[in-house]
């Protein structure tokens, strides 16, 4: 059984920039805070292909993440799946919208899977991040207004 959450914000800078910068996993950490570590292979652009390793921290327990960018459209749209084996593990995406006044909607979205004893936590996972998506919705907002200055 999978479970969805997500969270909608506008960020005041251009589609463009802010495709851009989420596109470049390696800014994860100015707005997860679980994100300890993160690297990208290749060098070079995000494309479909490119991995994200991580370290993350949920509940007090460091894990290894990796991520494979499955869909990536500039500036509309990126996708990604995890290929770790973790008990809960997560597929998901960005979807951007330029908006009047150089302003970018993104609607971020994760489902998460859980895998042996993780199918009993992925629901309490999907309840703790549907919680807080608005949160991340802001902090996304923030990170990238701030990253992106004019």
């Amino acid at each position: 059984m999978s479970r969805q959450f997500e969270a909608s914000v506008e960020i005041d800078r251009p589609v463009e920039e802010v495709f851009a910068y989420l596109a470049d996993g390696r800014h994860d950490p100015e707005f997860s805070p679980r994100v300890q570590k993160i690297t990208k292979t290749p060098e070079g652009p995000t494309g479909i292909g490119t991995v994200f390793r991580s370290t993350v921290k949920d509940a007090g327990m460091k894990t290894a993440r990796e991520f494979r960018i499955v869909g990536c459209d500039a500036p509309r749209l990126i996708r990604w799946t995890e290929q770790s084996r973790n008990l809960v593990t997560a597929d998901g995406g960005y979807d951007l919208e330029a908006l009047p006044g150089g302003r970018t909607r993104v609607r971020i979205f994760n489902t998460l899977s859980g895998h042996g004893v993780g199918r009993l936590l992925a629901g309490f996972a999907a309840n703790a991040a549907r919680k807080d998506a608005p949160d991340f919705g802001r902090r996304i907002k923030a990170a990238a207004e701030a990253a992106l200055a004019p």
